[in-house]
């Protein structure tokens, strides 16, 4: 069959519309998605945390002390929905560190847009990462928290100062947390609801979560830690596992939520 000329190009507009039509239901059947910030604030109790420069108080044991580094893994994060469904976050592995501002910032995108009732995440380093190899980016060995005597990750890190009192000398202490197997296992999962409001992705805005980290929940908490007398976390061990369950009970939580 042969074409004229006008119904040669008539065809041709049709074919190149039919196609663009197609493009466009593509396109419309993509899902939305959008991105989410999520802020931490480190505290010791109603004090700001600031490094080495700052003297708190136990109010276990009324010592006083200052902390000189706080680092921790945030990793596997999800976001769950009143249905009960949830979305998890792919390759989320974050090292937060207060000597960098930066780090305190955790940027999620791709997030399937809807209405989050709230935010669950492991505090340390799961074992098929544990076990991996040498990794990148927050996972790099290089960030100094890697046993390579053990290999394993260090979850979390609090190091600071006793400082001296009538009762006892002054004296370093070290909160080194890790450890992923029995009876030593100090993976962590935190689960916070968002009290108030729903958080809301959509693909025109980012909301802003702002979560409060109190450091002094590390001594404060279900099995409370006198430093005088505690021996220290370095390695995995029942002194980890403390530390572990007491920042597990209640260091994280939700202070307010910024729509944008």
């Amino acid at each position: 069959m042969k074409f004229s000329l006008p119904t040669f190009w008539v065809a041709a507009v049709a074919i190149l519309f039919s196609l663009a039509g197609c493009d466009d239901k593509e396109k419309d059947a993509q899902p939305a998605v959008g991105t989410l910030d999520i802020e931490m604030e480190h505290v010791v109790g109603s004090q700001a945390l600031a490094l080495s420069t700052t003297t708190y108080t136990n109010p276990i044991s009324n010592e006083q002390f200052t902390i000189s580094r706080f680092n921790y893994y945030v990793s596997n994060v999800k976001l769950q929905k009143a249905d009960g469904t949830e979305y998890a976050q792919p390759e989320s592995y974050y090292l937060v560190q207060q000597s960098d501002a930066e780090s305190k910032h955790l940027h999620l995108k791709d997030i399937p847009t809807g209405d989050y009732t709230g935010i669950s995440f492991v505090v340390g380093v799961d074992s098929a990462r544990n076990t991996a190899g040498a990794q990148t980016g927050a996972l790099d060995v290089n960030n100094n928290m890697f046993w390579s005597w053990n290999t394993g990750y260090i979850f979390f890190k609090m190091e600071g100062n006793l400082l001296a009192s009538s009762s006892y000398p002054a004296k370093t202490f070290l909160m080194h947390v890790g450890g992923f197997t029995k009876p030593y296992n100090a993976v962590r999962t935190v689960k916070l609801t968002f009290p108030s409001s729903n958080l809301l992705v959509r693909a025109d805005h980012s909301p802003e979560l702002h979560l409060k980290v109190d450091a002094l929940k590390v001594l404060n908490g279900p099995q409370p830690i006198q430093l005088s007398t505690f021996m220290g976390a370095h390695m995995p061990g029942s002194n980890a596992v403390q530390v572990a369950n007491n920042y597990a009970a209640g260091m994280f939580s939700v202070e307010h939520i910024h729509a944008n």
